[in-house]
């Protein structure tokens, strides 16, 4: 540990925490440290503070009071408003994961608690940093596509109803296979395509009887004008569904599969056509080869640590930060609030 390190502390060292962000992310930043880790189950925690010689907090505050720099939140969404403020109580810099909070008032006062403090608030939208999405980023931004047009993100997976599971309970987890994955959808979506205006969703439970939603869709305008689809279910056998990301326009498109989730890897392809060509009546389709979209993978989690731990040593404002996570919850407002009164709504109209 050394002055160009920040120094880590972790709320809710189980879950995520303990699958990924710790191991995969904050452990092999050359930029941080793991300090100290808290979770409501003690002996979890302590296995975690043990393999990853870190120092096992039996109380928020006395994790608070171990002299980290920052912290990240992974605890149930129905904890992060508390948790964010303790920290900001603490002076103690923060990355939370999304959602940022239960409601878009909670993602406010995180904020303002936060900006009061003095300390830097992120959210944890890690698939924004996968290898393939910044490439189609660029791409996007260069104009390859030509005027993007419609996109498509795609997001499922099976998982049945366990007992305890806060996603599986709006009252936890603030909703179901929307708020879990279709935020990392909704998110992505807007930063190839910019801000959405409006939004129109269905959530059922096709599947499972637990009380958050296993299904959505939601349609999207967004201010350019482009159009969008999210899908995102819980209730899709794993292997079933190949996590699409299709984003067309007057020039062309990129299509993948495998790219939106939790690992590096996945394909992607971009098929371009620099010609203004004419109509063509018999519509015909000749098969392009193609521009594989092949960059060297980058760990996600490990990413989105480098960033925040290299924002707070740089004494800036970090790409994950806390705004984005306010957009993602005016959105996903929005789509409950379409979803609830079956009509489009305008995400300006957010908060409520």
């Amino acid at each position: 540990m050394n002055d160009k390190q920040i120094k880590w502390g972790v709320i809710g060292s189980g879950g995520i925490a303990r699958r990924r962000t710790i191991p995969e992310g904050i452990v092999p930043a050359e930029n941080a440290a793991l300090f100290a880790v808290y979770d409501i189950d003690q002996e979890s925690n302590k296995e975690v503070a043990q393999q990853y010689g870190a120092k096992a907090a039996g109380s928020i505050k006395e994790l608070l009071g171990c002299g980290m720099d920052a912290v990240y939140v992974a605890s149930p969404a129905n904890l992060h408003l508390d948790h964010v403020l303790a920290c900001a109580d603490a002076g103690k810099h923060v990355l939370c994961e999304k959602p940022l909070g239960m409601s878009v008032e909670e993602a406010e006062k995180m904020i303002s608690a936060c900006n009061d403090a003095g300390i830097v608030l992120g959210t944890a939208l890690m698939m924004r940093f996968h290898a393939q999405h910044q490439q189609a980023l660029q791409m996007i931004s260069d104009g390859k596509i030509g005027k993007p047009v419609f996109g498509r993100a795609q997001l499922s997976c099976w998982y049945p109803p366990i007992d305890g599971a806060w996603r599986q309970d709006p009252l936890t987890g603030g909703g179901g296979s929307l708020m879990d994955m279709g935020s990392h959808c909704i998110d992505l979506l807007e930063m190839f395509f910019g801000k959405i205006d409006t939004v129109g969703c269905f959530i059922s439970n096709n599947v499972h009887n637990y009380k958050s939603e296993d299904s959505s869709l939601v349609s999207i305008k967004f201010v350019s004008g482009a159009l969008a689809a999210v899908d995102t279910f819980f209730c899709i056998p794993d292997n079933s569904s190949k996590n699409v990301l299709e984003l067309y326009g007057s020039m062309g498109s990129i299509l993948a599969k495998g790219t939106i989730g939790q690992g590096d890897s996945g394909e992607m392809m971009a098929y371009l056509d620099d010609d203004a060509a004419g109509y063509d009546a018999q519509q015909r389709r000749e098969e392009p080869d193609g521009i594989r979209i092949n960059p060297v993978p980058v760990n996600t989690y490990l990413a989105e640590i480098i960033e925040f731990s290299n924002a707070l040593l740089e004494n800036r404002a970090p790409c994950n930060d806390a705004a984005i996570g306010l957009q993602s919850q005016k959105v996903l407002a929005a789509c409950y609030k379409s979803a609830a009164t079956g009509t489009a709504q305008k995400v300006n109209q957010y908060p409520l």
